[in-house]
């Protein structure tokens, strides 16, 4: 599904509970004012800039060199079709096809300090690239960049944290009655989450799946960004505040290729889709938080690398409330929180 007919889909006029205990309603009329606040409508004005000071170019090398990267890895280099095009086109490219081509596209969201952090967000999450573990699914690499939308100006050295469900949409660390994440042991599981520090272009990249699907919820990945937080000797962060909370998303047509795949296809909690989802609706009223991608091999089985950035204000901050919190010694749940 392309944006322009994503943005069409009606809102959902009643509250839809996304997990056990949350009210999207709510985090909806949360997220408009602090929109309403900044007043900020136009963030691609940023592209210009940005490609002005060469962060375009850069961006566009460091993409291509994680392609290739990850298509090495997975003994692609011999295939003909390298990627689709974006969610905005439907454009096929081939590996003669220019890197500035197919990577210069770079849209961007703003993540707002007020949207809810979510019912499952853990802290104490492992700093690292690859969150996928044993996990079963369709591999995704992220290139994410964070960016001031007050000067349009990278943000380097803020932590960034993704988290979201599994094929079959579960989430780990917590220990809940949705989902499918009933079973205490899960509270010890650290799968789908991690935390990389943004580099001198506001840079984070992590080698993941792409994400499952839950009920009354679209297809998406929690991100949250750390200013200044606690990094502990195991290599992981806890902090009880956050500059930004938001949420990413995906292609219409792209989940619904996936959703086909093998263990995607054992989910049966039903599928909620992009222009049912409010959240995602009033997200794309001051951006465009879907995710651009390209295939890495002639199928979505062989993997996507996807790429988006986020505008921030780096003024603001607030507290982040955890449902549980992974400790050295283990997982423990947060009885005030979720």
């Amino acid at each position: 599904m392309h944006l322009s007919s994503l943005l069409l889909g009606a809102i959902a006029a009643t509250a839809v509970t996304a997990h056990p205990g949350h009210d999207i309603r709510a985090e909806h009329a949360e997220r408009q004012a602090i929109l309403d606040l900044v007043g900020r409508s136009d963030y691609g004005r940023c592209a210009d800039k940005l490609k002005a000071r060469g962060v375009e170019a850069r961006a566009i090398a460091r993409r291509e060199e994680l392609a290739k990267k990850i298509m090495k890895k997975r003994n692609l280099e011999a295939r003909s079709i390298y990627a689709r095009g974006t969610h905005q086109s439907n454009a096929t490219y081939t590996l003669q096809t220019p890197a500035s081509e197919i990577f210069a596209s770079t849209d961007f969201c703003f993540l707002s300090p007020e949207v809810t952090e979510g019912p499952y967000y853990v802290a104490g999450e492992y700093i690292r690239e690859d969150i996928t573990e044993d996990q079963a699914g369709v591999d995704l690499a992220l290139d994410l960049q964070v960016y001031d939308v007050e000067t349009c100006e990278p943000v380097p050295n803020v932590y960034l944290e993704i988290w979201h469900c599994n094929s079959t949409g579960v989430y780990s660390g917590v220990s809940a009655n949705g989902n499918g994440n009933g079973d205490a042991a899960n509270l010890n599981a650290t799968f789908l989450r991690g935390l990389q520090q943004t580099d001198a272009d506001g840079i984070a990249q992590f080698e993941t799946l792409f994400p499952g699907h839950y009920t009354s919820r679209a297809t998406h990945i929690h991100v949250m960004v750390h200013v200044d937080p606690t990094v502990f000797p195991n290599n992981t962060i806890r902090s009880t505040t956050a500059s930004h909370v938001g949420q990413i998303y995906f292609d219409q047509d792209l989940i619904t290729e996936v959703e086909a795949e093998p263990v995607y296809n054992t989910n049966t909690q039903s599928l909620t889709l992009n222009s049912d989802d409010m959240l995602l609706q009033q997200g794309s009223k001051v951006g465009d938080p879907i995710v651009n991608y390209v295939y890495l091999g002639s199928t979505v089985s062989e993997g996507l690398l996807g790429w988006i950035g986020f505008g921030i204000n780096t003024t603001l901050s607030k507290d982040v409330t955890a449902a549980a919190t992974f400790y050295e010694s283990g997982g423990v749940a947060n009885s005030n929180g979720g």
